[in-house]
């Protein structure tokens, strides 16, 4: 019971307590203001803008009542939220940042996820941030602020450093379920060996209220003791806002300096980081991904989200790419800077660490739908527009105009649009080398298959171009069988499927293979690449290399076989996948005689599957394999239905090998395919991007796919995760229709040598068949190509310094992690080249001498570079 008339009594003896001094070398905790507001969770996006009013506005109040008190604020997004909604609210901020008591942090749009993202995604979001940080206050942000997304990426401290960021701050692996972090402060070294000092709170949060228990639970549970004497303590309520209470600041003002406790002041992250790198000497390095040991089922979650995600990212690098070429063929064209930049940001908004890994509720997966959908409508209209201006003006018939968004050449076959809105099948060749520099020519492929269909111009924006016109003669050009051939036990007759014929350009790719009869309704696609057998429930029986007949799939073991878990978390329904799912694996059995022949042959033969899932859940496939392909792919449809299930899809694999490679942003990385220890067991469930690869001396087997991110190489089997069912926080998640592509490429030697990075980039960057307003060019026309194959031109864009200029960004990196000198070849008026970091600032050191059409460059491993390329303006 409070007794009044003691308070007197109580307040002087905390006086005579507070007041005794500590040691000179007590621990130092620097006490930040800090309100994490999750830009959209279980709440909505325009929620969202309301928390942050209200959360700042009580931060402004403290500002005004405590001239000591410092207030940290991530996430550009929120800001430009508060500044077009909340203006009175916003020039205050402003007033406070001039000084130094609102501080803005982080340098990205918003606080992304660290898995997920694609490399120049992750470039974007320090773009635009760190380009509205200094434009609305005055100076860029020296620290990345992520304190919850769920794992980061081993590219982060290279994009951080060319960034102009130095530190990192972070408390998420504090969450990790099996092992204990074993650092607080340390140098994170990435994949190319860019290093920043990096910073967990010791006090595991980033909600702290100022308690005693708090201050020495930090002091405590400190790993670097000894290492340094300095630690953040960040104190506020967050994750749904609220921030800072005068209660906090009281409480920390209190222990400034108290003996028997660590010294506490209110501080800033430039104070904290200033501390902590002038007493480095003795910190340890973690070289690699900080990878969250918990989680790992937001790899999955969500699936259209994930989809949409990847889709955005390639419609918007294939708009930016078309406009940079048509601002350098039409002087009338505009690029449409403005355009883009929305585009790009709400592509990133939706890249907010509770949305692109499907942690959110059902509204606001419903608005990133939307949000996707509007991308994809504008990209589209977008794409037309440029394609319209590279024809303006051009003497050829009226068609479609038909581009390689990547800086290699390709072959492929594409479906092309006929009258009556049918469409049939040509082969896109490769012209010859001349192809390789600069503008091109070749002879025009006649595709006997489609004699109605329209002219097409084959405009290659990087590696080469051609044109050709479907049903006509064209000078060079030969009949040709194309070596593609198909079969099915059971057929009548010869039981072929027959070879299809096709014009091309040179000699054919293949002889043609005749039949094989079977008898137990198999079917058996055979390109001379590769040979795919497939049992007569769709099962891959056997997957040959034709060139070595080297088998890819483990004796005995079938491979594209779907199976089943009952997935049920322990905490985080959205969130986790636990590795004792692994307990309960339920291969999916499929019916004989539901496998079915598809196309017959010629350009691509294919066959296809239905297959019952469950009583609620069914999937139909078509397997498909192109004339001159190096994998085989599956076209996947499903309609899901279940409850706390999960689906993947395996491949045992006749290839033995410690360790699985996975695509990262710009570059790859080994995880072991072993559990030797609890680092290696905790690694259950990973996360890659395009492609992972099992390979070992002289043959391997990649697994690409479209739209997905969860997988997994336990001994020789590789697994990519395909849909889950959780129920919390949304129960309609991934329910409904379900559509995505993955592909199996075995191959000869390392998959750097064998073209496995450029097999999945081709899977997703398809040829471009865009139709145009007037006439498509006659001519063929090259803009880039790069001598070696290690070397990836990632990115054309407009510089952002020039929104009406003539100055384009290139990005390129290093895939295959080698030291290499290259030339980039262009046939653009170029007037300068100089190297520039990401934030498209010039290096006064990078200048590139420019002759003979082409660039040299120099790589180290994994090294992103970027120039700024300066060009002539196009003549009327």
């Amino acid at each position: 019971m409070a007794k009044p008339e003691t308070f007197l009594m109580a307040q002087d003896l905390a006086s005579k307590f507070f007041g005794q001094r500590g040691g000179e070398s007590q621990h130092t905790i620097h006490a930040m203001g800090h309100c994490h507001i999750d830009s959209a969770w279980l709440w909505p996006f325009k929620e969202t803008v309301r928390k942050c009013a209200r959360s700042w506005v009580t931060a402004v109040q403290l500002m005004e009542r405590n001239p000591e008190f410092i207030f940290v604020c991530s996430q550009a997004q929120q800001l430009e939220w508060v500044k077009n909604q909340y203006p009175g609210l916003y020039s205050r901020l402003q007033e406070f940042a001039c000084r130094g008591q609102f501080v803005p942090v982080g340098g990205t749009w918003v606080e992304m996820d660290g898995n997920l993202p694609s490399g120049e995604a992750m470039v974007r979001q320090f773009l635009q941030g760190q380009n509205f940080f200094l434009q609305e206050f005055g100076k860029m942000c020296s620290e990345f602020w992520l304190p919850d997304s769920f794992g980061y990426s081993a590219q982060l401290p290279q994009i951080m450093r060319s960034c102009g960021i130095r530190h990192f701050l972070t408390q998420k692996l504090s969450w990790n379920l099996v092992n204990s972090f074993p650092h607080h402060t340390f140098f994170w070294e990435g994949l190319d060996g860019s290093c920043v000092l990096a910073h967990f709170p010791p006090g595991d949060s980033y909600g702290m209220e100022g308690s005693v228990e708090e201050v020495l639970k930090t002091v405590a549970k400190n790993r670097d003791k000894g290492r340094t004497n300095h630690s953040a303590f960040l104190f506020g309520f967050g994750d749904g806002g609220g921030g800072p209470t005068q209660t906090m600041v009281d409480r920390l003002k209190r222990l400034y300096n108290t003996d028997g406790l660590p010294r506490v002041q209110l501080s800033s992250p430039e104070q904290l980081f200033s501390a902590l790198e002038s007493d480095s000497g003795q910190l340890c390095t973690w070289v690699g991904e900080l990878f969250l040991e918990l989680h790992n089922g937001t790899y999955t979650t969500h699936a259209q989200i994930k989809k949409g995600n990847r889709e955005c990212e390639r419609i918007l690098h294939d708009v930016e790419l078309l406009s940079s070429l048509a601002l350098v063929r039409s002087a009338q064209f505009l690029y449409p800077a403005a355009q883009l930049q929305d585009l790009w940001r709400l592509l990133l908004l939706n890249q907010f660490h509770d949305v692109v890994t499907g942690s959110c509720i059902q509204l606001v997966a419903e608005e990133a739908m939307c949000h996707y959908e509007d991308i994809r409508f504008h990209g589209n209209t977008l794409l037309n527009a440029a394609a319209a201006a590279l024809c303006a003006g051009e003497p050829g018939p009226e068609g479609l105009l038909i581009v390689n968004t990547l800086p290699w050449k390709r072959t492929e076959v594409l479906a092309l649009p006929r009258p009556g809105g049918t469409h049939s099948l040509g082969l896109i060749p490769s012209p010859g080398d001349s192809a390789q520099h600069g503008l091109c020519s070749c002879s025009c492929p006649n595709l006997t298959a489609a004699p109605a269909s329209p002219a097409a111009c084959v405009c290659c924006a990087r590696g080469e171009c051609w044109h050709f016109q479907v049903g006509q003669s064209c000078p060079g050009t030969s009949l040709m069988t194309w070596g593609f051939s198909a079969s099915q036990s059971g057929a009548s007759g010869e039981g072929g499927l027959g070879s299809g014929e096709a014009i091309g350009c040179g000699k054919a790719l293949l002889a043609s293979r005749p039949p094989s009869a079977k008898t137990d309704g198999s079917v058996t696609l055979d390109n001379g690449i590769i040979r795919v057998r497939l049992d007569p429930t769709g099962r891959l029986t056997s997957l040959v290399l034709v060139a070595s007949n080297r088998e890819a799939i483990a004796e005995g073991a079938i491979g594209n076989q779907f199976v089943l878990f009952d997935d049920v978390p322990l905490y985080w329904d959205a969130w986790d996948v636990m590795d004792y799912h692994l307990e309960t694996r339920k291969p999916v059995l499929g019916q004989a005689g539901t496998l079915a022949v598809g196309t017959e042959g010629g350009m691509r033969g294919s066959a296809w599957f239905l297959l019952q899932i469950s009583p609620n859940s069914r999937l139909s496939q078509e397997v498909v394999l192109d004339v001159g392909c190096p994998y085989v792919r599956f076209h996947t449809e499903v309609h899901w239905h279940e409850d706390h299930k999960f689906l993947k899809v395996e491949f045992p694999a006749r290839v033995r090998s410690s360790q699985a490679t996975y695509e990262v942003q710009f570059g790859h990385l080994q995880r072991p395919t072993h559990q030797n220890t609890s680092w290696d067991w905790a690694r259950f469930e990973v996360w890659a991007h395009r492609w992972m690869d099992l390979s070992e001396h002289g043959f391997g087997l990649a697994l690409l796919n479209d739209c997905k991110y969860g997988a997994s190489v336990r001994g020789s089997v590789l697994s990519l995760s395909l849909l889950r069912a959780p129920k919390a926080p949304d129960a309609t998640a991934d329910m409904g229709r379900h559509e995505f592509t993955y592909a199996l490429m075995p191959h000869k030697g390392s998959f750097q040598d064998a073209g496995v990075i450029q097999a999945a980039y081709s899977l997703n960057f398809p040829l471009l068949a865009l139709p145009t307003p007037g006439q498509v060019p006659m001519a063929t026309w090259s803009a880039f190509s790069v001598s070696s194959p290690a070397v990836v031109l990632e990115t054309v864009k407009q510089a952002e310094s020039t929104p009406q200029g003539h100055t384009l960004v290139l990005r390129l990196y290093e895939a295959h992690g080698s030291h290499i000198d290259c030339w980039l070849h262009t046939s653009l008026p170029v007037q300068e080249a100089v190297l520039c970091d990401l934030l498209e600032r010039r290096d006064p050191a990078g200048h590139l001498p420019f002759r003979d059409a082409r660039l040299k460059l120099t790589f180290s491993p994994f090294q992103v570079q970027s120039l700024l390329v300066v060009l002539q303006a196009p003549l009327n």
